[in-house]
């Protein structure tokens, strides 16, 4: 069996994709008024649920002091709470208890589009990519994890 040949801008699109993600992702941030990384934070957060602030930090890349200030700023916009682990007093968990009231008529316009792409592939089509998603997803973690080796 052969294997497809690859488009010769392939890695020039996909990196115009990742490049349109991220802006996106800064532009609805600040819409709402938050910092790219508080937003992100806050992503991680429902995906996850509660986190240490040790690993919320590891997990959106950043060093103890801007992750004390990033729960700061979301603690006090209303959007996270700290939480006493039961049985150890001195850990806590950082909570998601809400996000920007706006952030879902902010995002609506890109998700509908992206709803009309998706709903123009068949159903095998949507599994090869979806299947791609959770497999990159893997891939990216993992290459993250090797980064941060020492």
């Amino acid at each position: 069996m052969s294997t497809p040949k690859m488009r010769a801008d392939a890695s020039e699109v996909y990196r115009r994709y990742l490049s349109a993600v991220v802006m996106h992702g800064q532009a609805g941030a600040r819409t709402v008024g938050l910092g790219a990384t508080d937003l992100y934070a806050l992503n991680i957060l429902e995906l996850s649920g509660p986190l240490t602030p040790g690993e919320l930090g590891t997990r959106s890349g950043l060093t103890t002091g801007p992750t004390t200030r990033l729960i700061d700023r979301l603690e006090a916009a209303g959007y996270v709470r700290r939480a006493p682990v039961p049985g150890d007093r001195r850990k806590v968990t950082v909570e998601l208890v809400g996000t920007p009231e706006d952030l879902n008529t902010v995002l609506a316009p890109v998700r509908r589009a992206v709803g009309e792409i998706l709903g123009s592939y068949t159903a095998e089509q949507l599994a090869v990519l979806f299947d791609y998603f959770e497999r990159a997803t893997d891939a990216y973690y993992q290459a993250t994890e090797e980064l941060r080796a020492p």
